[in-house]
C-alpha cells in the first residue's frame, strides 16, 4: 500500500533542495492523477525506484525554466545545448529523490538509480502500468515545474493508496 507520506516526502525534498541550494522558495500547486505518459514539459530528469518502493520520480521544467535554475545552482550561465547543463538536472532529480528516501519512516529497503535526463519536446517517459502517476505543479520565482511520481510499494493495491496520497498531499 503506498503511504500518503511518501508524496509529503518529494514535496518537502523538492522544496528543501531548492531553498538550501539555489535560495529559490517553491509553491507548489495542488496534486493530481496524470493521465497522460507525456512529461509536463521539455526537460526531464528521471530516478528509478527498486527494493520495498519500485517506480520513477520525474521533475520537468520548460527548457527557458531549466536554464534559468541550472544556472542558479551552478553558479554560472548554462545554457541547454552545455553538456554541463544535463548532469545539472540530473543532480538536482537526484538530490531530491535521496533527500526523500531519507524521509522515507520505518526499514524500507529502496535503492535509486542513477539519474536519466531527456531533453526535448514530445518524449515519453514509460511507467510501469499498475502504478499510477501522481502528478504536483510548483512555482518558482524562474517558472514553473511539475514533480511527477509514480511510485508504490511491490505487491499493493495501488489504486486506493494513490487515491489516498493525493487526498493527503491536497490538504
Amino acid at each position: 500500500m503506498l503511504d500518503p507520506a511518501y508524496v509529503t516526502a518529494f514535496v518537502a525534498s523538492l522544496q528543501h533542495v531548492f531553498s538550501t541550494m539555489m535560495q529559490l522558495p517553491v509553491q507548489i500547486g495542488d496534486p493530481k492523477i496524470k493521465s497522460n505518459p507525456a512529461p509536463s514539459y521539455d526537460v526531464s530528469g528521471i530516478i528509478g525506484m527498486s527494493g520495498d518502493i519500485t517506480g520513477n520520480v520525474v521533475i520537468s521544467f520548460p527548457i527557458a525554466t531549466a536554464e534559468r535554475i541550472v544556472s542558479l545552482f551552478t553558479g554560472a550561465d548554462v545554457k541547454s545545448d552545455n553538456p554541463d547543463f544535463s548532469d545539472a538536472i540530473g543532480e538536482l532529480a537526484n538530490m531530491i529523490s535521496g533527500n526523500a528516501k531519507g524521509m522515507f519512516a520505518g526499514t524500507r529497503r529502496v535503492t535509486i538509480s542513477c539519474p536519466s535526463v531527456v531533453i526535448g519536446g514530445g518524449h515519453i517517459i514509460t511507467r510501469p502500468k499498475d502504478i499510477p502517476c501522481i502528478e504536483i505543479p510548483a512555482t518558482t520565482d524562474c517558472g514553473n515545474l511539475v514533480l511527477e511520481i509514480a511510485i508504490a510499494h511491490c505487491n499493493s493495491d495501488v489504486s486506493a493508496a494513490t487515491q489516498a496520497a493525493v487526498s493527503t498531499a491536497q490538504a
